[in-house]
Order: C-alpha cells, then sequence, then structure tokens
C-alpha cells in the first residue's frame, strides 16, 4: 500500500508540471493586461508596476521564477490585491469553500444513497421511478439553474433563508442545498445501479433464503458492496465540489476561493490564477488517491490484483 502511495504522488510531479505550464501560457497569451485601467496613468508608473512584478522580463524568464517562487513557496505579490500574496487568499478564502463542499456532500449523501436504495429495494414500482425521475430532473439541471430557482423562491417569494453572504447558518442552506442536490442526483442512479448488481449476488440469496429479513439484506449483507461505485465517485465529487463551486459562489455572494479565481481571471493576476490551479489540481489528485486507498480497504480483492 504504502508503495502504491509514493508511486502515485511520483506520478503527481510531471502531471502538476504539465498544469502549471499549460496554465501560464494560456494566462500570457489572453488578450490583455494586469495593467490596464480605465483611468489614465502616466507611462513611468506602468514601466515601474511592470519592473516591479516581473513584467518586464523575457516570457522565458518569468516561467522559470515564477515556476522556482511557487517550489520554494516563496509567491510574488498580487497585482489586484497589492500587499498579498497568493497565500494569504487562499488561506482565506480555502476554507469557505471545503466548508461549503462538505455541507453539499453531506446533502448529497443524505437525499442520495437513501433514494438509491429505496429505488433498488422497490424496483419497478412506484418507489423506484420517484425518486429516479426526480434524479434525472436534477441531473439535468446545472448550478446556475438550480440556484437561482431556490434563491426566487425560499430566499424572496417565502422568505425562509437569506440568499446572500456567508456570516450565518440561514447564508449556508441555500448554496449547500444547490450543490449539494445536483450531486444527489448522480449518487442516487449510481447508488441504485450498484444495489441491483449487489442485490442478485449469490450471497445475498444465499442470505435471503436462511430466514434473514429483507432490511438485512439490504442494509447489512448489499449495502457495503452496492456503494463502491457512490466510493468511486466521491473522490471526483469532492473535487469538482470544491474546485467547481465558483458559479454558486457567484450566486449567492459566497466569498470563497472559487469567486477570487474568477475575479483574477477577470484582472489577469497571474500569479493568483498560477497559485489556485495549482493548489486545486493538488487537491484533485490527493482526492483520487484517497478514494482508491478507500476503495482498496472496502474491497480486499483489490488489494490482490
Amino acid at each position: 500500500m504504502l508503495r502504491f502511495i509514493l508511486i502515485r504522488l511520483g506520478q503527481a510531479i510531471p502531471v502538476l508540471l504539465a498544469i502549471y505550464t499549460i496554465t501560464f501560457f494560456m494566462v500570457r497569451l489572453s488578450p490583455g493586461s494586469p495593467f490596464s485601467e480605465e483611468r489614465k496613468v502616466a507611462a513611468h508608473i506602468i514601466e515601474n508596476q511592470k519592473a516591479y512584478y516581473g513584467y518586464d522580463q523575457p516570457v522565458h524568464i518569468q516561467y522559470f521564477t515564477t515556476l522556482f517562487r511557487h517550489l520554494k513557496l516563496d509567491l510574488p505579490p498580487l497585482t489586484s490585491h497589492p500587499g498579498l500574496t497568493s497565500a494569504d487568499i487562499i488561506s482565506e478564502a480555502f476554507p469557505v469553500s471545503l466548508e461549503l463542499a462538505a455541507w453539499a456532500i453531506l446533502i448529497a449523501l443524505l437525499f442520495g444513497i437513501p433514494a438509491g436504495v429505496l429505488a433498488a429495494a422497490r424496483q419497478n414500482t412506484a418507489l423506484d421511478y420517484a425518486p429516479m425521475s426526480l434524479a434525472m430532473i436534477g441531473i439535468c439541471l446545472p448550478t446556475f439553474v438550480i440556484g437561482p430557482i431556490l434563491a426566487l423562491v425560499f430566499g424572496i417569494w417565502l422568505q425562509w433563508t437569506s440568499i446572500s453572504g456567508w456570516s450565518s447558518v440561514q447564508d449556508r442552506i441555500l448554496p449547500s442545498l444547490t450543490l449539494g442536490l445536483f450531486y444527489a442526483a448522480y449518487i442516487a442512479r449510481l447508488t441504485r445501479g450498484g444495489m441491483l448488481e449487489i442485490l442478485s449476488s449469490d450471497f445475498v440469496r444465499t442470505a435471503r433464503a436462511k430466514g434473514a429479513s429483507e432490511f438485512r439484506a439490504v442494509v447489512v449483507h448489499a449495502l457495503r458492496g452496492g456503494i463502491l461505485p457512490v466510493v468511486s465517485f466521491l473522490g471526483p465529487t469532492l473535487a469538482g465540489l470544491i474546485t467547481g463551486s465558483f458559479v454558486v459562489e457567484t450566486i449567492f455572494q459566497v466569498s470563497g476561493l472559487g469567486r477570487h479565481f474568477v475575479q483574477a481571471a477577470f484582472n489577469q493576476d497571474q500569479s493568483l490564477i498560477l497559485s489556485t490551479v495549482l493548489f486545486y489540481a493538488t487537491l484533485i489528485m490527493l482526492a483520487n488517491l484517497a478514494v482508491d486507498v478507500l476503495q482498496v480497504l472496502l474491497n480486499p480483492r483489490l488489494r490482490l490484483s
């Protein structure tokens, strides 16, 4: 197991270098400049700004300089937030995105797994069709559609919750529901598929033949193997919840890392974009590695292979 983890970590290094290189040149080739402002600024002031941030150097010098500074975690100052580095922004905003993702994954599991188990246990009945129809609707509706609908109904018409900010418990309800319900739909369908396969297995039929109740056959004998597809899905899901929440953060004015990333793209802040992309890429790789290890722990046959 330790050798497997070390190999996967070693494989991550060239991947991160490729991601850094592609992102760096995409930012440099994109139109615009971090020093273009609506108000007129004297040319010598702009030149001084470029020299301070290293933009007066050739591109290849900038590439290696920025790369080495990231490797040493000596991050350059931000053009969009003078006096701050990307480490300051990430340390401040990431806990917000992480908390939002944690609430969303909790909602997704609480709604998705019971719905999938119920649909599999009552296959081809109303208790199967109803949750799977809702899951299909949830899959078809992206978060930028679900979010405004929830804000309109529960925030404006019914006035049950707030629709912006991240300071109180009420602020967390709608963003968490928007993200959580979207992924709950996928988890429900994956759980149903996994459970149907396990429920038709010999060991489950044997348990039923020995007199096990339907509840025990489903929950005790079948559920552990039935949720394996969900476990495989959780790695990319957790990474997607953290890295792809910028739409929800923008809709509900949540000051998370995704919202800062969008603003950095608009402001052409190269340092913040590179740092955020590398941070996100590292998270995705670690999440996928954790899921692989968890799969081996849940299914010992994978360890032999």
